[in-house]
């Protein structure tokens, strides 16, 4: 499956079935280093409500960029951060932190992921945050939305709440 059809708006009902969420599947046995590096980064974060576990951008951000009618997200991370998760696995991945792209806004910061998507969806703003990206993660397969939410429910997936921004404009 094309990563970027790893990107959905849509609700997600064991959250809120009301409102339209940007919603990113990550994939613990992904071929891409980059998305396995993510999956790993979400050991950081804070548990809220059951499965459901809350980021600081300061693990694992999101930025949006809407051009035209298309919405892409990126997920970034500080190399830092991603050099001390990765440090000591034994499946290869420190060896591709050198070949991520640099955040051109962050040199600090990584582009581990970035998928696009064509709709009219704005995320909401609160301030200078966006609405945050769900992050879906399991293991192993080409999964929709709807078969994610099952995952979830059956305790087979957890969902990150990643904090985003939106990219500025020059």
């Amino acid at each position: 499956m094309d990563a970027s059809a790893r990107l959905w708006i849509r609700p997600f009902p064991p959250i809120d079935p009301d409102t339209p969420e940007v919603i990113l599947a990550v994939d613990h046995a992904s071929a891409d280093p980059a998305e396995r590096m993510v999956c790993a980064l979400l050991g950081r974060g804070h548990e809220g409500r059951e499965g459901v576990f809350h980021l600081l951008a300061d693990d694992l951000s999101a930025r949006y960029l809407r051009t035209g009618d298309r919405l892409a997200v990126t997920l970034l991370a500080p190399r830092h951060v991603v050099a001390a998760d990765v440090a000591d696995r034994t499946d290869g991945l420190r060896d591709h932190l050198d070949a991520l792209p640099r955040d051109p806004l962050d040199p600090g910061r990584v582009v581990l992921l970035h998928r696009e998507t064509v709709t009219d969806f704005v995320p909401g703003a609160e301030g200078d945050e966006r609405q945050p990206v769900l992050l879906l993660d399991h293991v192993g397969g080409s999964t929709g939305p709807a078969e994610l939410a099952d995952l979830f429910e059956n305790g087979e997936a957890s969902v990150a709440v990643v904090p985003a921004t939106e990219h500025p404009t020059p």
